[in-house]
């Protein structure tokens, strides 16, 4: 295994990690009004993400049309969609069950990833994301709602999988940094339209202490460094692979929540994030085909500079 990988691994199970403190850090900000609060968090991350651009961004890349529309499809669909489902369905359906729909993200990224990159699903592999998402699925317990909440849910999971398969042809060109950047920037005026249209005027105000400092915690670390970390890692390992660490994020909810003095995990818990774990691992050891020929321009790992 070489240090891309090794790096890669790395990368793509701290940003899963820091993605599933997620769910602690949001009771902060329960009280918040949900899309204008998504919308702020998406424009400070934005803001953070174009300055370390324009002093370490590197040469300058100018995104083509095609570029835009792509980022714009990512925004649409991973950010601004993936929320407003998982919002939506929380009315129709418990957190646990949209979380099981979700868990099943390494599978679906094992089976489109490859295929899309020209090459074969590895059934090795497949069968690791099968492990993982079960895994995932136990830590976050099964749970019961309507037809309608489970269809939000599945649009979550599709959300999920977009914010990660259509990154893949921009991260060549353009590099983690500039694509969370620019993904960022665009979902923010989205988010606040959407916002707008829910909750009319009321869709901002000035957040108290203990909501600044949660909007703060997911705009710099849940955004900004986890979504470097997890495109760079996408360059070095491809979604498939880079998909298997979806599943610790119910795993690192439930260790968030008992270092917060939330809860303490059951055995149910800990069963799954042992799946996970046997997952994760078989899957990274498991063989699959090279991937296609590489334009000249394009590295295995992006050119951007990943934060620690």
């Amino acid at each position: 295994m070489n240090t891309s990988h090794k790096r890669g691994m790395a990368g793509a199970g701290s940003a899963m990690f820091l993605v599933g403190t997620l769910t602690a850090v949001s009771a902060t900000i329960a009280a918040y009004p949900v899309f204008g609060g998504q919308a702020a968090r998406y424009a400070v991350a934005a803001l953070v993400l174009l300055i370390v651009v324009r002093f370490a961004g590197g040469p300058a890349r100018r995104p083509s049309l095609r570029d835009w529309l792509l980022l714009a499809a990512l925004a649409g669909t991973g950010l601004v969609a993936f929320n407003v489902c998982i919002v939506a369905a929380t009315r129709d359906t418990s957190p646990a069950t949209i979380g099981t729909v979700i868990a099943t993200v390494p599978i679906v990224l094992a089976l489109i990833g490859p295929l899309l990159e020209g090459r074969r699903p590895a059934p090795a592999l497949v069968l690791s994301a099968c492990v993982v998402a079960a895994g995932a699925a136990l830590a976050n317990g099964l749970g019961g709602g309507s037809v309608r909440g489970l269809l939000l849910s599945l649009g979550a999971l599709a959300g999920e999988v977009c914010f990660s398969l259509l990154a893949v042809p921009l991260l060549p060109r353009l590099g983690a940094l500039r694509v969370s950047a620019y993904s960022s920037a665009l979902a923010a005026p989205m988010l606040l339209a959407v916002g707008l249209a829910v909750d009319g005027t009321a869709v901002l105000r000035t957040p108290t202490a203990g909501e600044l400092a949660g909007f703060t915690y997911l705009s710099v670390v849940v955004t900004t460094i986890a979504f470097l970390l997890w495109y760079s890692s996408i360059g070095r390992l491809g979604a498939d692979r880079a998909g298997l660490f979806a599943g610790l994020i119910p795993v690192s909810a439930v260790i968030t929540t008992v270092v917060l003095g939330i809860d303490r995990p059951g055995p149910a818990d800990l069963a799954g994030a042992a799946l996970v774990a046997a997952g994760v691992v078989v899957g990274l050891r498991a063989r699959v085909e090279p991937r296609g020929p590489v334009s000249p321009g394009e590295a295995v790992a992006p050119r951007e500079p990943a934060l620690p």
